[in-house]
């Protein structure tokens, strides 16, 4: 009924930047909150930036000043943009949305991608 697809992953140089993109598509009556968080090798996901309906942003302090979380609702896309990334940064992003379901009942659904890989290396 709906889904997210994450895009803009790729390999990166220590100080450049990458921009990811998430789009939410299907049976969409509201998004409620919108979110990335990350994976890296060895490690438990966490929660990297998120943004609520009303524009609320919040983000982890290891990316904070460096990353900027941002939507189009017109689009249903949520953005991540990641600038002076560093080696650490390195892990498999994923996109997680909290959607209302456009059917009479209008329950609410937690929705994730499959992930983008992020890779800072020189």
């Amino acid at each position: 009924q709906v889904q997210v697809v994450e895009s803009g992953g790729g390999l990166v140089q220590p100080g450049g930047s990458l921009r990811l993109s998430c789009v939410a598509s299907g049976q969409i009556y509201a998004i409620n909150m919108m979110d990335w968080y990350r994976e890296a090798p060895g490690k438990q996901r966490e929660m990297v930036a998120s943004i609520t309906k009303a524009g609320t942003t919040n983000y982890d302090s290891s990316v904070k000043d460096r990353f900027t979380i941002s939507r189009d609702d017109a689009k249903n896309t949520v953005f991540l943009q990641m600038n002076s990334l560093k080696p650490e940064d390195t892990a498999v992003y994923y996109c997680h949305a909290y959607a209302v379901v456009d059917v009479p009942a209008h329950y609410g659904m937690n929705c994730w991608g499959k992930g983008t890989q992020v890779t800072v290396s020189s």
